[in-house]
């Protein structure tokens, strides 16, 4: 099983750094938001990091080289900004066929349990896909993600892309666990009818629609993705105690 981290982003809704600098390159703790991840996944039994780069690919490279801790990494470079499907699908070719964890560059999680998410996965006599979850309180942080419908085996059903009123208390997350045949499905996800992206949920329902057992797993305890600066002192102050 590989890593797959996409960092490819520019982050348009926050000027204040993105212009001169990838989003994921926004200082956290002293720490641009990346390398939280990266400190994630260079623990895990994980055989490289793959990391999808873009928009001012050149300060990621640079910064990290090509091993992080024990891990190599391997960039993939993203030539348009397509969305995080159109990410993964660049990223094929250095997947090499091997599982994958996936995660987002910009994602701040406390109290991971991404070690427990793998065990799960290589547990399952057929894995096909887990996808991370979190308990919110407040529902309306689903609306910047997307919701998970799930039985209490934790098969999910649904997922829904930015839903306007989500009708529980389950975040989904970017950090998913896949059989490498999820990216089989990419030529059949339909795009979305405002963005024109194809968006992770919908890649997603496409496997479930087919037969496919995806389930999901509580990742964490907090969780947020970075999208503001005002997300940016939220994920400061969740870290404060870390």
């Amino acid at each position: 099983m590989k890593a797959l981290i996409l960092a490819g982003g520019r982050g348009n809704r926050i000027n204040e750094f993105s212009e001169n600098r990838n989003k994921c390159m926004a200082l956290l703790k002293g720490r641009p938001l990346l390398e939280h991840v990266l400190l994630r996944m260079a623990p895990e039994d994980l055989s490289e990091l793959v990391v999808v780069v873009g928009y001012k690919a050149t300060e990621i490279i640079n910064h990290f080289g090509i091993r992080y801790q024990d891990k190599r990494i391997r960039y993939v470079l993203q030539k348009e900004q397509k969305g995080l499907v159109h990410a993964m699908g660049c990223a094929k070719a250095a997947l090499e066929g091997e599982d994958f964890f996936l995660a987002l560059g910009d994602e701040v999680l406390t109290s991971d349990r991404c070690s427990d998410m793998i065990r799960m996965f290589k547990g399952d006599p057929n894995p096909f896909g887990v996808c991370g979850i979190v308990k919110v309180e407040n529902c309306d942080q689903i609306r910047k993600t997307y919701a998970v419908v799930k039985d209490e085996q934790n098969r999910i059903f649904r997922l829904i892309e930015k839903p306007i009123r989500p009708i529980n208390d389950f975040q989904g997350t970017g950090h998913c666990i896949f059989n490498n045949r999820i990216l089989d499905y990419i030529d059949i996800t339909p795009f979305h009818h405002e963005r024109r992206e194809k968006e992770l949920p919908d890649l997603v329902q496409c496997s479930i629609d087919d037969g496919k057992t995806v389930r999901a797993f509580p990742v964490c305890d907090r969780y947020v993705n970075i999208n503001s600066v005002e997300d940016l002192d939220v994920a400061e102050s969740l870290l404060k105690d870390e």
